[in-house]
């Protein structure tokens, strides 16, 4: 079983940054391929970004794609989204989800895949 616990949130104004972390429970985190999600309130859940496991194949949704990037350090259980450029309607609460091994890109992005959840992190921008 993996427990994820998100961290890094809070409220910025439209430009600014924020790195969010995903910190995991348990052993060979590096087996497990860590996806993030988003939802605001009224609309559904989208995926924002993700990273396969053992070959760190990535996904970008379109709406964050050059102003996101996700990255992982196995050796502290961690897949970091650092944000840029953030804009207002990035405002949503981000949770990670895990999901076990190698994934295609396309795929990341699939959130019924995933078999664990953190609670979330909210992040708001403010014009």
């Amino acid at each position: 079983q993996v427990q994820l616990v998100e961290s890094g949130g809070g409220l910025v104004q439209s430009g600014g940054s924020l790195r969010l972390s995903c910190v995991a429970s348990g052993s060979n985190f590096d087996y497990w391929a860590i996806g993030w999600f988003r939802q605001a309130p009224g609309k559904e859940r989208e995926a924002v970004s993700g990273i396969s496991a053992f070959d760190g194949v990535t996904y970008y949704a379109n709406s964050v794609k050059g102003r996101f990037t996700i990255s992982r350090d196995n050796a502290k259980n961690t897949v970091y989204l650092e944000m840029d450029s953030l804009k207002p309607e990035d405002t949503a609460k981000y949770t990670c989800a895990a999901r076990w091994g190698k994934v295609a890109a396309e795929y990341l992005a699939s959130a019924y895949e995933y078999e664990y959840w953190g609670q979330g992190t909210q992040v708001t921008v403010s014009s």
